[in-house]
């Protein structure tokens, strides 16, 4: 391995640091971003149920908030209870845009990484290339060795940078779906809450029992 990587030469070192850099994200983003963590769905059943027993202080409010992210959206929404329902949701879409940015932390990075390391791989394409005509301008044809050591420091790098490339953007874009799911479920969840909170919609009494046991 040492050997392949020595004959890539020195646009190796960047591609394997990318490559390095890269599966750290994707699984610091495989932890971050489970759906139990970021929305448990058992949360807005048990602030409903808090809301009917007249125990949503601010206490319990703080304790939301801290809980997960969904909880840091609603508890925005819950600290302004006693305002309309526009202003609930208006504190709610900001808290969210917040946690959203949170979400989607690395995701640019990552996705620069799967452009980059296709171009550290040409550029290594084009430096191996030049080699093998230098050597072709002052030596001929004639050593092989030379000319093999061009040829592979081309094929080499690319082959890395699209090693490391194809799958960072694989994850890149499954992370991105992700995000959307659960952001899609944030709102929802939002929703619900203060639709039963204002008298819109009725408790789904089942859901509350289920939830808290």
């Amino acid at each position: 391995m040492f050997e392949l990587i020595q004959s890539g030469g020195w646009l190796m070192l960047p591609i394997i640091f990318c490559s390095v850099i890269s599966l750290a994200i994707i699984c610091e983003r495989f932890w971050a971003l489970q759906k139990q963590h970021i929305c448990p769905k058992e949360l807005v059943p048990q602030i409903l149920k808090l809301a009917k027993e007249g125990e949503l202080h601010e206490r319990r409010i703080n304790a939301i908030r801290t809980s997960s992210p969904l909880g840091r959206v609603l508890a925005s929404g819950l600290s302004n209870l006693a305002h309309s329902r526009e202003v609930m949701k208006e504190s709610i879409e900001d808290a969210g845009r917040h946690v959203v940015l949170e979400m989607e932390r690395f995701l640019n990075t990552l996705g620069t990484i799967a452009a980059i390391t296709p171009l550290l791989g040409l550029l290594g394409t084009v430096i191996g290339m030049i080699k093998v005509f230098t050597a072709i301008t002052e030596q001929g044809t004639g050593n092989a060795a030379i000319l093999a050591g061009g040829i592979s420091e081309a094929l080499i790098t690319t082959a890395a940078g699209l090693t490391v490339a194809i799958p960072t953007l694989i994850f890149y874009r499954y992370f991105q779906g992700r995000v959307d799911q659960l952001v899609c479920t944030m709102e929802q969840e939002s929703i619900k809450m203060v639709e039963i909170l204002h008298g819109e919609r009725d408790i789904d009494s089942s859901e509350i029992e289920e939830s808290v046991k």
